[in-house]
């Protein structure tokens, strides 16, 4: 049987799960290491080097497969890719002679404000990286201490003069909602990410997850309990701020100049394909795609070449570092096109200009969506339905209902 999908275009993650410290509220699948140290005992192969090329490996088998034949987008986050230094150069220089790779491609590089040197950002601006995404999360050192986050106000406000001098875009990462965090303390690292000069800033409401720092300081009651109600205000003095600034929200977290929007970022919420590289590394991508990536991958007999797939191939640095694509993917999810259309219209709905009346005719939403319009939380504009001011912050209310038809 043919693949319908042969040729189509598929974004490249690379997750770096490297990093100096872990911080508090993070349950990414990253940990503090030394890059520099060797792989194995008596290697003369450094941990940091022995990532690159195991990286490199991965994505060339992916080529030689023809899974990656139009690459439109390269986003390398962790962790702390530029934990990495010079061997982070090395790796944007092999994905950028990919020959895949679109001529007008988006490669974006996560940094973090102590690792943001400018001999390290003007030699990545050099090799082709076009935009960063800088991790600051607050201009509160309080809450930056309360986060574990290494870097303090300092230091990140000079980290992104460094971005604005190499000449590249650049972002600005914020949390809100931080047990101890008040809204002056928000409204300040709102005002403080904006006078950075940065053409998009993302802003997220903390979520505390199991098993982190945090969550157990919460548990002992050393931290009051996060207050959604409160998180929720901060997103609305977020986005006033924002907008004064003609920084647009796009996405339910994410605002931008115009022409600043993520282009990777989009490929998740518009149904794209894309392949993730490194430990926990997510990829979605149509089953035919993974059967020419591991041609011993069989999810189910009876799934069709058209299905949607989505994996993890590795969850340990070992994983990764091993023989490239060996073993099965991890978590492997399969979707029927009905239900990636209905996939699609939940993910769109993200989005400020949500989804167009085809999708969600196709997607059988409609009598959804009009009764969520009913209760004042989408719109019907111009061809297109839209999540109203209400929508955003009752957004899980919206997703759950268009994902379950009802």
């Amino acid at each position: 049987m043919s693949d319908p999908a042969a040729g189509a275009p598929v974004a490249l993650y690379v997750h770096v799960p490297l990093c100096l410290s872990k911080c508090g509220y993070c349950d990414f699948n990253s940990a503090a290491v030394d890059v520099a140290a060797p792989v194995s005992a008596g290697s003369d192969t450094d941990l940091g080097d022995a990532y690159v090329d195991a990286v490199i490996a991965h994505v060339e088998h992916a080529v030689a497969s023809g899974v990656l034949d139009r690459i439109p987008s390269i986003y390398i986050g962790g962790g702390t890719p530029t934990l990495l230094g010079a061997r982070l150069v090395r790796l944007v220089d092999a994905v950028r002679a990919l020959p895949g790779i679109a001529p007008d491609a988006e490669l974006t590089v996560e940094t973090n404000p102590e690792t943001t040197s400018a001999l390290l950002v003007q030699a990545l601006a050099k090799a082709g990286v076009t935009r960063f995404s800088l991790g600051v999360q607050s201009f509160d050192n309080a809450v930056l201490a309360t986060l574990g986050r290494r870097h303090d106000a300092h230091t990140a406000e000079k980290a992104a003069q460094v971005l604005r001098d190499c000449g590249r875009p650049f972002s600005v990462d914020l949390i809100c909602g931080v047990p101890g965090q008040s809204a002056a303390s928000w409204r300040e690292s709102v005002v403080r990410a904006i006078a950075t000069g940065a053409g998009h800033v993302s802003v997220y409401p903390l979520s505390i997850e199991d098993g982190t720092p945090l969550a157990r300081e919460i548990d002992a009651g050393a931290l009051p309990e996060p207050d959604a109600d409160v998180a929720a205000d901060m997103m609305q003095a977020a986005a006033a701020l924002l907008r004064e600034a003609c920084l647009e929200r796009y996405e339910v977290a994410s605002y931008a100049r115009a022409g600043g929007h993520s282009r990777h970022n989009t490929v998740y919420w518009t149904g794209g394909a894309y392949l993730g590289v490194g430990p926990g590394a997510a990829s979605m991508m149509p089953v035919g795609m993974l059967r020419r990536l591991a041609p011993a991958v069989r999810p189910d007999e009876d799934v069709a070449q058209d299905w949607r797939a989505r994996f993890t191939w590795t969850e340990t640095l070992e994983g990764i570092l091993g023989e490239p694509w060996a073993g099965v993917p991890q978590l492997v999810e399969t979707l029927s096109p009905a239900d990636a259309l209905r996939e699609d219209a939940m993910l769109g709905m993200r989005m400020a200009r949500g989804i167009s009346v085809e999708l969600a005719e196709k997607a059988a939403v409609v009598a959804v969506l009009e009764s969520l319009a009913g209760d004042g939380l989408v719109e019907l504009a111009q061809g297109r339905w839209r999540p109203t001011e209400r929508g955003w912050l009752l957004g899980n209310e919206v997703f759950s209902s268009i994902w379950a038809g009802e």
